[in-house]
């Protein structure tokens, strides 16, 4: 049964829920599905709620409905209804004259009510804790806490938790993990390069949800916090500081002294996020925080690099790499990302005022040595055939036989000639059927240069310029020579033709440059073996990857692995442990891996080199570059614990439980931590891996700078204007045209600029939003509809604690007593319902079915049910009663403050300090009290039903009495149909009574064997209930039957396509039997609704004839 009537808060609240157009919260259960909007649009009323406007919200007005116009049948009705209507006020007038004198002069000195004056805003909230002591709260009663607010609530808090300890690890005095057990996160190292985005924010509230949760299980918890030192982000960012401010490059100040700068910026940047995680209320260990290029992490590094290039996992070798002429570096296949073209287009590249073309294929012809023949080709590139150094043929085109073992002439280099060569690799079917090689430029023509022992020419600078082997073309920019070669192809008579052509275009995440394949000696990792490895601990079950298309994607990606390229041309990471032997009188290959000796220590490759080059005189020149950031990131879950030393962490902490992370990231870190940690330590690095979905804007898009739509969690938290939005787009590096294109996005997305939604509403939203399916669309509005749902926890506290006497203790335990009332039985059940549903949602990461459970049992039982509930046993009630209730009302009070901890650290910190505790219980914090878990003595499904029978029969008297306008004198009826529900109604018939507001004389409960109640219009409760309201003479007979037929026919339609769900033979078969049962009661349901709108229309007009 549904327990909220619809009819707004029963708080106190008045009458119906004000529709504002705040937009409903993700989908949660079924029957609290429009609760968070309600929640943010209703006005709170006295009571529980009437607590003020809120603090940086202004007053909303609902907007007045368009008036409708009616028909003249209609307005015929109207003008009978007014005519019973003014005699039953004649009625009424004549009973008034009887009246005592004294009420009629009362009556008439009432005056009218003075208009509401509005509330002087409150100055900013200012915290007198000294930063690191327990808070001190102030009375609830103070005008800074009359209503929630996140900036008075999230305060001092957080200071507390950390000095205090509490996020640090507690082990036995032993030193060993506590005996239920150990959990542990590393948490993914944001970029050091700046402020944390929604994704984070989105991370991050997980991971504290399952850290705070096994924490108050009673586990020895860490949550181990760091910053990735981020390569190539890091360095591009800080170099183009140094350009717009200081006109120089890194080279202008060297690389001692542009390292040294890159610290010095790193150390605020990494202070901003700090700050940002802190203000999200995330529980680490900043005792054992981590940075990638801390000296423990680099000497990690250096340890993994050594040993794998001793025995021979890390090799040299001069391969085509993926190299960025804009960032001077190579990136991995990872970093680069390929853009789909369906044909010409022409695109923005760093360094060309104009777009340059591209989703093209140009044909031209190579002339035969000695003869006037030529072999037409076809390229994408066509700056590239500066590089050609031979033609492939199929071994069985009988068209180009006769050439095969000739040579073609190159028309702009002089002297090349380019083999013809005939290979199985060229489908003769595709394109001329001849094929152009480029092996130094080309993936795919870098193996047929090999197998034919073919010249590979780099004609590239790394600067993207034409060098030396270019010819007359050299100094130029790549793609101003793919328009010049074209030009001077036509001018030679080589030119054929240019087609649009359907292609990827390899873009560099970083910098959006076009990625050139180009050959350069390089540090290389071997992947095949170690993959293997990886693939079997997965498949064997000893690390789980969820969702489980996450896990399909992984094996796909791992079994296609490609060798890892680590070498990274920066001056910003760990420079590569590794020395060049420059052997005197020799020329020396820096390709040549026998030359090359890695060490720990510059003495240690120095002894190597001695060893492998005896009787040789040399030098050891350390090698430049650094390493792929992603290589120390891959060691991250033992390196942050201590290895390669043997630490008490690695020790006690390692593995660690989970890894949750995007999915997007599952290449590129994920798998490379399961490889290196089963290759370093020998063990997994950890039991579960979650990836979460990506967070997208309103509009589904993936959020970018360049659009507008990044949003800092902080801007969350705080609220921010719109003015202040767009002052922050001028911050960054954006076109003035993209600045424009995202403030535009801006205004539609934030009219008024973003709300203050505190750090709680932040975390229970996102956690709300991660269902395991796809990614995530996130709206504002919702998120503030969260900060509604804090409000109404923290003043349904705030009465809670109202009701308690000052000198109250409450019972040792929860323990039932055995004196507790129906109502009470049934909050204690729900309670419990919800401990048990949480647990086991958060325990398999169903993360939005656990704060569905939460905000359910909040808001529609403890709130909008047993709070109201408890009011006529505490004020009516006899002293055991009193008592009874209060005590149910704590336990259900501090049981819901725990629950929803996880979720809500700040807020549930807040109000659980204010409640008292139990005798015996010192419990300092929240956060290290004990989780509720299922307690099989206060399961009560008796006590459910029959209490939400009460409340059913409530729902329905208050639905009838609004639906017919009838604020008085009512007089109701509950009929039952079988004995327990019969029961029930008796005993509990005042309960339904003071439940069913103002205006009842009276309650009289029928057996289903009486006859139903004359003059009445029946709410249908259940199949075993029903309540009639005696509506005769009250009401127009003809249009009351009009309504009650078109319910009946709605319900009749339901009806008949439960009864077709039902007898479906597939449904038969395949749906769980739980949930046919279901299904049965709801037909059984519908078919009692329609026996009472039967008997409704026949009472209607059964009283036409009286």
């Amino acid at each position: 049964m549904a327990t909220n009537s619809g009819r707004g808060n029963p708080i106190n609240a008045s009458e119906g829920p004000s529709k504002v157009g705040e937009g409903a919260p993700p989908p949660v259960a079924s029957d609290v599905k429009g609760a968070v909007i309600e929640a943010a649009g209703q006005s709170d009323g006295a009571g529980v709620h009437a607590s003020g406007q809120e603090p940086g919200m202004a007053p909303t007005a609902a907007a007045k409905a368009e008036p409708k116009v009616k028909t003249e049948k209609e307005l015929e009705k109207e003008r009978k209804k007014a005519e019973k209507a003014a005699k039953f006020e004649q009625k009424k007038a004549k009973a008034a004259a009887q009246a005592t004198p004294a009420a009629n002069a009362k009556a008439k000195d009432k005056k009218p009510k003075a208009p509401k004056v509005e509330e002087e805003p409150l100055p900013p909230y200012v915290e007198d804790t000294p930063v690191g002591e327990k808070k001190r709260l102030r009375p609830l009663d103070d005008p800074q806490l009359k209503a929630y607010d996140p900036v008075a609530v999230e305060s001092a808090w957080y200071e507390w938790w950390e000095k205090s300890g509490f996020f640090e690890p507690q082990f036995t005095s032993e030193g060993k993990v506590k005996e239920e057990g150990s959990f542990v996160i590393v948490i993914p190292p944001p970029n050091v390069t700046g402020a944390l985005h929604m994704g984070h924010a989105l991370g991050n509230s997980l991971q504290d949800v399952m850290i705070r949760w096994n924490r108050m299980h009673g586990k020895t918890t860490l949550w181990l916090p760091g910053c990735d030192h981020a390569g190539i982000s890091t360095q591009s960012v800080v170099e183009n500081m140094l350009w717009r401010r200081q006109g120089k490059t890194r080279h202008d100040l060297g690389r001692k002294k542009f390292v040294e700068t890159v610290w010095e910026w790193k150390e605020d940047y990494h202070k901003r996020i700090n700050n940002a995680q802190r203000k999200m209320g995330g529980s680490t260990d900043w005792s054992r925080e981590a940075f990638t290029m801390d000296k423990n992490l680099s000497a990690a590094v250096t340890e993994t690099f050594v040993k794998l290039h001793e025995e021979g996992t890390i090799y040299r070798a001069n391969r085509l790499v993926n190299w960025c002429t804009q960032l001077n570096t190579a990136l991995s296949n990872l970093e680069v990302v390929n853009k789909e073209l369906t044909g010409r287009t022409l695109l923005d590249v760093p360094g060309y005022d104009k777009k340059v073309e591209f989703g093209i294929i140009v044909h031209f012809k190579y002339p035969i040595e000695g003869s006037d023949e030529t072999i037409e080709v076809a390229t994408t590139r066509p700056e590239t055939m500066l590089g050609d150094t031979g033609i492939a043929v199929h071994p069985q085109d009988e068209r180009y036989k006769h050439l095969v073992g000739k040579n073609a002439v190159h028309p702009f280099i002089e002297g090349r000639l380019m083999p013809i060569v005939a290979d199985d690799y060229v489908d003769k079917e595709f394109g001329t059927g001849a094929v152009k090689i480029t092996p130094a430029h080309d993936p795919n023509d870098f193996a047929l240069g090999q197998r034919h022992n073919l010249e590979f020419i780099n004609i590239l600078t790394d600067n993207g310029f034409m060098n030396e082997n270019a010819g007359k073309y050299k100094g130029q920019k790549r793609f101003d020579v793919r328009y010049a070669i074209q030009n001077d192809l036509k001018e030679r008579g080589l030119y054929v033709d240019k087609k649009d052509n359907p292609m990827k275009v390899p873009l560099c995440e970083k910098s959006k440059d076009v990625i050139e394949p180009i050959m350069k000696p390089q540090w290389w990792m071997r992947m095949k073996d170690l993959a293997a490895e990886a693939i079997k601990v997965v498949k064997e079950g000893q690390i789980k990857i969820q969702p489980e298309t996450a896990e399909k994607s992984y094996y796909r990606w791992m079994e296609n692995i490609n060798d890892w390229c680590l070498s990274r041309q920066l001056w910003w990471g760990h420079q590569c442990p590794v020395y060049f032997a420059k052997i005197e009188g020799e020329a020396g290959d820096t390709a040549d891996d026998k030359l090359w000796f890695s060490g720990r220590t510059e003495e240690e490759a120095q002894a190597k080199a001695e060893k492998a080059l005896p009787g040789k005189k040399f030098t050891l020149e350390r090698d430049e570059d650094v390493l792929d950031t992603w290589f120390s990131s891959g060691l991250w879950p033992f390196s942050t614990l201590g290895w390669p030393n043997k630490t008490h962490d690695l020790a006690t902490l390692y593995p660690t439980s989970v890894l949750e992370t995007g999915w997007d990231i599952l290449f590129f870190w994920i798998a490379r931590m399961i490889m290196l940690g089963l290759k370093m330590v020998g063990e997994i690095p950890f039991r579960e891996v979650y990836c979460h979905s990506l967070v997208r804007d309103s509009e589904g898009r993936k959020m970018s700078k360049s659009l507008g739509n990044v949003i800092d969690p902080l801007d969350v938290i705080n609220g921010i204007a719109l003015e202040k939005l767009h002052d922050k787009l001028a911050l960054g590096n954006l076109h003035p045209n993209e600045v424009e294109k995202a403030k535009k996005y801006q205004k539609t997305a934030f009219p008024d600029g973003i709300p203050q939604c505190g750090a709680d509403a932040l975390r229970f939203c996102m956690v709300n939003y991660t269902t395991g399916g796809g990614d995530i669309n996130f709206d504002i509005k919702v998120m503030h509809g969260y900060r509604k749902f804090c409000n109404k926890i923290y003043q349904a506290t705030k009465f809670v604690l109202g009701k308690l006497d000052s000198d109250f203790v409450p019972q040792k335990t929860g323990k039932l007593t055995g004196k507790e009332s129906l109502a009470e039985k049934w909050i204690l059940h729900k309670m419990n319902a919800a401990a048990k549903e949480i647990n086991e949602s958060i325990a398999v990461r169903e993360f939005s079915k656990s704060t569905a459970s939460a905000y359910q049992y909040w808001y529609n039982y403890l709130c909008d049910v047993y709070i109201e509930n408890s009011k006529a046993l505490i004020q009516d009630g006899t002293e055991d009663e009193k008592r009874s209730a209060v005590d149910t009302l704590y336990t259900a009070l501090d049981n819901a403050l725990k629950l929803i901890h996880p979720f809500m650290p700040f807020l549930t910190e807040e109000l659980w300090q204010r409640l008292p505790r139990r005798p015996g219980d010192e419990t300092q914090s929240i956060m290290l009290a004990r989780y509720p878990t299922y307690d099989p003595e206060l399961d009560n499904p008796a006590a459910e039903a029959a209490y939400e029978l009460v409340l059913g029969c409530s729902k329905g008297i208050r639905s009838l009495m609004a639906e017919y306008a009838l604020k008085d004198e009512a007089k109701v009826f509950v009929q039952t149909y079988d004995s327990t529900a019969h029961q029930t109604a008796v005993e509990q018939v005042q309960s339904i009574k003071s439940l069913s507001g103002k205006g009842i004389t009276g309650i009289e409960v029928l057996a289903g064997s009486e006859a139903r109640p004359a003059g009445c219009v029946a709410f249908p409760v259940s199949s075993s209930a029903a309540v009639f309201l005696h509506v005769k003479g009250r009401v127009d007979l003809d249009d009351e039957i009009v309504k009650a037929t078109r319910k009946l026919d709605k319900t009749r339609a339901a009806v008949a396509k439960q009864q077709k769900l039902l007898g479906d033979k597939g449904y038969q078969q395949k749906v769980a039997a739980a949930l046919q049962d279901a299904d049965r009661k709801r037909l059984a349901d519908l078919e009692s609704e329609a026996a009472g709108f039967e008997g409704t229309i026949k009472q209607f007009q059964d009283l036409k004839l009286e």
